[in-house]
């Protein structure tokens, strides 16, 4: 699938089958809040971000309202990822069950400081929002850009 964002012309490609194994680990964790890491690689001079896999903490905090991200072993988990794929971290996901896939101030706030974050070597992280229901799901995908929450939006198909 392919999102767009209009004004900066930013592009994002994800694959169906990954969307719909982070809605099955979102499903499996509802009625709480869960999420993990996006993997991928930047393409098109760094205009197109394509994700490519998750992954998931061994650790977290999660309630209905709440989830927040372990980082044990994700260190050496992503250097993996790196030498054998060259993915890299690319941003966050996480769900919102029976609440709209829409950035609260909590996920604003901690995307800003992902930015600013000296570890972090990406300027405008991915910040994926699954709405998850007990039989449905809608997703949002926003990415940080000089300082503001930007949406991707579902590309028409050319």
């Amino acid at each position: 699938m392919k999102f767009v964002n209009r004004d900066t012309r930013l592009e994002l490609l994800i694959n169906c089958e990954l969307i719909n194994r982070l809605e099955v680990y979102g499903k499996e964790k509802y009625p709480n809040e869960f999420g993990g890491l996006l993997l991928g690689k930047y393409i098109n001079s760094n205009k197109t971000v394509v994700i490519k896999d998750t992954l998931l903490p061994k650790k977290y905090k999660s309630s209905r309202y709440y989830f927040e991200r372990g980082s044990n072993g994700l260190k050496e988990l992503l250097e993996q990822y790196y030498a054998n794929e060259g993915l890299v971290y690319v941003g966050e996901w996480h769900t919102h069950p029976d609440n709209a896939a829409v950035p609260s101030q909590t996920d604003i706030r901690a995307m800003k400081e992902l930015a600013e974050d000296k570890n972090v070597l990406i300027n405008n992280p991915v910040l994926m929002i699954l709405e998850i229901q007990k039989t449905d799901y809608n997703i949002g995908i926003y990415f940080l850009f000089n300082g503001k929450l930007l949406q991707y939006i579902l590309a028409e198909s050319e």
